[in-house]
């Protein structure tokens, strides 16, 4: 099985799943911010496998096949078990995060499922992607000295639990194409080393 990471755009997606790792260690140390930056990456990860796959001649079918399941597997660890791992640190594991988190990660199972079984339609997703999840988890957390930690933690919750019912909702959203990439990348890039820095103080 190992030799379907021999594959680039495999690769790419199993480094990912390596970060996403890192990123939950970092989260159950209750490093929030550190955290959030490896997701970014893991992020990244997951949007540049794509583009790889489309780019590698002559990919066989079994390949693609062991891809594609590959995928959602980082997609659910990135975009749904690690933002339920930050929201139970950032709440101090309390009872509203047990049932939030519960609840991000059926929509995120449930959204991955339709995605794999129906794909785009028209050039735009069903349902928002959980891609969105830690970019805005990365916002709040930059935000957070501006906004106070009696209103943080509220604002991140309710926030989240409207991104767990826009998942599963019959919304269009279109996805990233061309110049999009760019400045996916440069927010990731960015936000990144600026929660690092913070991680580290």
């Amino acid at each position: 099985m190992l030799r379907y990471l021999v594959d680039p755009a495999n690769a790419m997606t199993a480094t990912g799943i390596v970060i996403s790792s890192a990123a939950v260690y970092a989260a159950l140390l209750g490093h929030v911010e550190l955290a959030t930056a490896f997701g970014l990456w893991a992020m990244l990860a997951d949007q540049f496998d794509g583009i790889i796959a489309k780019r590698t001649r002559h990919r066989p079918e079994d390949v693609g096949k062991i891809g594609k399941s590959l995928d959602g597997f980082s997609d659910i660890i990135y975009g749904a078990v690690l933002p339920t791992i930050i929201l139970m640190t950032i709440a101090d594991y309390s009872i509203v995060t047990l049932v939030l988190g519960a609840a991000l990660l059926l929509a995120g199972a449930l959204r991955l499922s339709y995605f794999s079984n129906f794909g785009l339609c028209g050039g735009a997703f069903t349902g928002l992607p959980l891609s969105y999840d830690l970019p805005i988890m990365a916002i709040l957390l930059l935000a957070r000295p501006h906004i106070g930690d009696s209103a943080f933690t509220p604002l991140v919750l309710g926030l989240f639990g409207v991104l767990a019912c826009f998942h599963v909702a019959p919304v269009r959203v279109p996805a990233p194409r061309g110049t999009m990439y760019v400045g996916i990348t440069a927010f990731c890039l960015a936000a990144s080393i600026t929660l690092i820095q913070r991680g580290l103080q």
